[in-house]
Parts: C-alpha cells; sequence; structure tokens
C-alpha cells in the first residue's frame, strides 16, 4: 500500500538480524528489529464503525476499485487478513492495472507467511509501475526476512534511487550494511531514516548497536535511551540499554533493565541471556 495509503498500524512482524559486537564483555547476537511496514495509526481507522461506513460506500459503488482497496486497508489494519485479500482480489479484478492494490494484497501474503504469493504481487506492481518504491520496499524486505540480502539490498537501493522519503527503505539498508560490518553507512542510513521517521525506536536501536560496534558508547547509550524514551514498550530497547550498563560494569542497573526486556518479551533471547549473567551480580 502507497504511504499514507498503505497499511499502517502495528501489524508487522518484528524480524530482527544478528549483529555481531566485539566488545569486552565478549557479547555477541545483539539484534535491532526493522522499522514496521505500516506506521502507528489511529486505531479507529480499523474499527468496526469505519469499515461500516466504508462497506456502504463500497454498496453505493459496487463497482469503483478505489472502494474496495480502502476497506481492504482497514481490515488490515484490523487483524482481518482473510477480508483484507478478498477486498484486493476485487479491486484488482476491477482494476487489473491498480499496482497499489497489488502492493497491498503483497503485504497481506507476508504477514501470512505466504512468501512466495508476497512476491509476486510485489512483481506484478513493480511491472505495472517501476518507479513504485512501496513495492521495491516491500518486496526488498520479503527478500531480507527470507535470507536473500543481495537482492534485498538492490530493492531498497532502488527506493532510495527513486527519492523516496519512507524510512523504511533507509533503516533495512542500514540493518543490511550492519551485517556487513560497514557501520559507518549504517549510522548514516539510521540517521536519515530517524529524520523521516523521528518518533520511531527502530532506527535509534539500530544506530545505537552501530556506534556500539564502532566503541562509542555514549552515543550508543544516548540512543537508547532516545528509544526507550519514544516507546517503553519495546524489549530491544530495554536490553541495549542494559547492555551499556553490563559493559560499564553496573550490573545492578544492567539486571534492571534486562528485566523488563524480560518482562515485555519472555522471548528475546538478548534479554534473558543478559539477565542470566548479571542478576545477582
Amino acid at each position: 500500500m502507497t504511504e499514507p495509503t498503505h497499511l499502517r498500524t502495528g501489524l508487522g512482524q518484528r524480524i530482527s538480524i544478528s549483529l555481531l559486537l566485539v566488545a569486552s564483555l565478549g557479547i555477541a547476537g545483539c539484534q535491532t528489529a526493522a522499522i514496521s511496514d505500516i506506521a502507528t495509526v489511529e486505531v479507529a481507522q480499523g474499527s468496526t464503525e469505519n469499515i461500516a461506513s466504508l462497506t456502504a460506500v463500497i454498496e453505493r459503488n459496487p463497482r469503483d476499485p478505489e472502494a474496495y482497496n480502502v476497506r481492504g486497508q482497514a481490515y488490515g489494519r484490523g487483524g482481518r487478513y482473510n477480508e483484507a485479500l478478498a477486498d484486493f482480489d476485487t479491486a484488482i479484478k476491477l482494476n487489473s492495472g491498480f499496482y497499489q492494490a497489488y502492493a497491498n494484497r503483497a503485504l497481506i501474503h507476508r504477514f501470512l507467511g505466504n512468501n512466495a504469493a508476497s512476491i509476486a504481487d510485489y512483481n506484478r506492481s513493480i511491472q505495472i509501475n517501476g518507479n513504485y518504491d512501496t513495492a521495491y520496499i516491500g518486496r526488498g524486505e520479503v527478500y531480507r526476512t527470507s535470507g536473500r540480502v543481495q537482492e534485498a539490498f538492490r530493492d531498497f537501493e532502488k527506493a532510495i534511487q527513486l527519492d523516496t522519503t519512507d524510512p523504511r527503505a533507509y533503516h533495512r539498508r542500514g540493518l543490511l550494511y550492519q551485517i556487513r560490518g560497514q557501520h559507518d553507512f549504517a549510522i548514516e542510513d539510521f540517521s536519515t531514516a530517524i529524520s523521516l521517521a523521528a518518533d520511531s525506536p527502530e532506527p535509534y536501536n539500530g544506530r545505537g548497536l552501530s556506534y556500539l560496534a564502532r566503541n562509542d558508547e555514549d552515543n550508543a547509550f544516548a540512543d537508547f535511551n532516545t528509544a526507550i524514551s519514544l516507546n517503553g514498550n519495546v524489549a530491544e530497547s530495554w536490553s541495549n540499554q542494559a547492555l551499556i550498563y553490563e559493559r560499564r560494569g553496573d550490573k545492578a542497573k544492567a539486571a534492571k533493565s534486562y528485566a523488563r526486556a524480560v518482562q515485555l518479551d519472555p522471548n528475546y533471547k538478548p534479554a534473558s541471556d543478559g539477565l542470566s549473567r548479571t542478576r545477582g551480580a
């Protein structure tokens, strides 16, 4: 979906990559998540009341593909993926050149784990409109989370060459630079993502980890603290803050931050491992 008509909620799965850090503690496996495919919007946009009003529009205009596309987005925001797919299917049947609807359907397929179908829809969207940055970013994320990093990099690069203002392109390219150990480039991309989405914690966590890889603890700590101030419910941010405390030898504060991360996400391994190292120290 286009931004701002692209799906915008917290639907996206949090996919992490591993970043090996050469630290005095010998700690490895720190992670950073990608900016969600869909930024936060008013919950009401996916509400029953909003969907009812969109359904009324469709009843008045049953041959309008845009009406189905908009309602499909609302279904997606509400987590009603099968209904979203049905609406995007109808929008495409009514307008076979509706490249936004192909990209919207592709995103839902990715959320459902249908990566082949997702890539096929992104391919079709790009075939119709080769300058559609959202489709390159979406397809790049499917490639990235499938381990096809070279293809992912090319797609994010293409979106950036198209002068996208979507922070996801820069953030995700930054993650790939990070994997390569090219932290100067990663920091530059994360900084651009921050300039485009200053209220998102993810690029601060990403940039902080690259600062940490360069042994720049002060800037890393500032970024992790900013991430927490923007959203105190992200386990990664607390775990990253704890890592700095641990590196500095403050095990009590580290354990407290790791514990908060584990409370938020019991399955976040860097936090549970960190808590095991620092609890009772």
